[in-house]
């Protein structure tokens, strides 16, 4: 069983996840903290909780999801994950840091590159890579089927969905993401943001304004 826990942080709200098991190992998911109390707020509960950090991963390397990816690395000794089509967003993203007037400390490079349909385990459980551009362009989702989860980045949101304007980003290429990647994935699937609250896929399917 994977307990999902998550913090709202940055200027941005952007959802910060951590995957844990019953063994207390943890994967953490689009690190955003950027205040110094958001960090101190996420060692202190790895710390409290005595989880184990076995990855790090970005579904997307947009600023507000890689602010805290050097502290995540650098205190528990795991390497960057995204999709190599992301590279270039990653590369580009001291400058937009400096473009939204939030200056942070430069992500790491990645240490390896997540392919589709690869399966990343959490102890017993498998998340599937699912890729799903279109609000970047390496946007990738983790599927987990066996309890029923998706973690959508900034793809799929509670009665909308990611925004396209930004180097990179395409309206339909996005659409098609939804439809065909997170669309056929069970009605009972619970889609994790990266912004916002939770939602499900059978109640995007028949409610999100943007896909009927």
């Amino acid at each position: 069983m994977i307990e999902i826990k998550y913090f709202p942080y940055n200027p941005f709200e952007e959802n910060t996840y951590l995957l844990i098991n019953e063994k207390r190992d943890c994967i953490i998911i689009d690190p955003g903290c950027y205040f110094e109390e958001e960090r101190k707020e996420l060692l202190e509960y790895i710390e409290k909780e005595g989880l184990n950090v076995t990855r790090l991963l970005n579904t997307h390397c947009h600023l507000d999801h890689i602010f805290g990816n050097r502290l995540i690395a650098k205190t528990f000794n795991v390497g960057l994950e995204i999709h190599k089509l992301e590279q270039p967003v990653l590369d580009r993203s001291p400058q937009a840091g400096a473009m939204y007037n939030v200056p942070f400390e430069p992500s790491p490079m990645p240490a390896r590159y997540m392919e589709e349909g690869e399966k990343i385990t959490l102890g017993a459980c498998e998340l599937e890579v699912l890729f799903t551009p279109g609000h970047s362009p390496g946007s990738v989702s983790f599927y987990c089927a066996q309890e029923q989860f998706v973690i959508a980045g900034d793809v799929l949101f509670y009665q909308s969905i990611g925004r396209t304007d930004l180097p990179g980003g395409h309206h339909q290429t996005l659409l098609n993401s939804i439809r065909q990647k997170l669309f056929v994935l069970p009605d009972a699937v619970k889609v994790y943001p990266g912004h916002g609250p939770a939602t499900t896929i059978g109640f995007e399917k028949l409610h999100n304004p943007f896909l009927r």
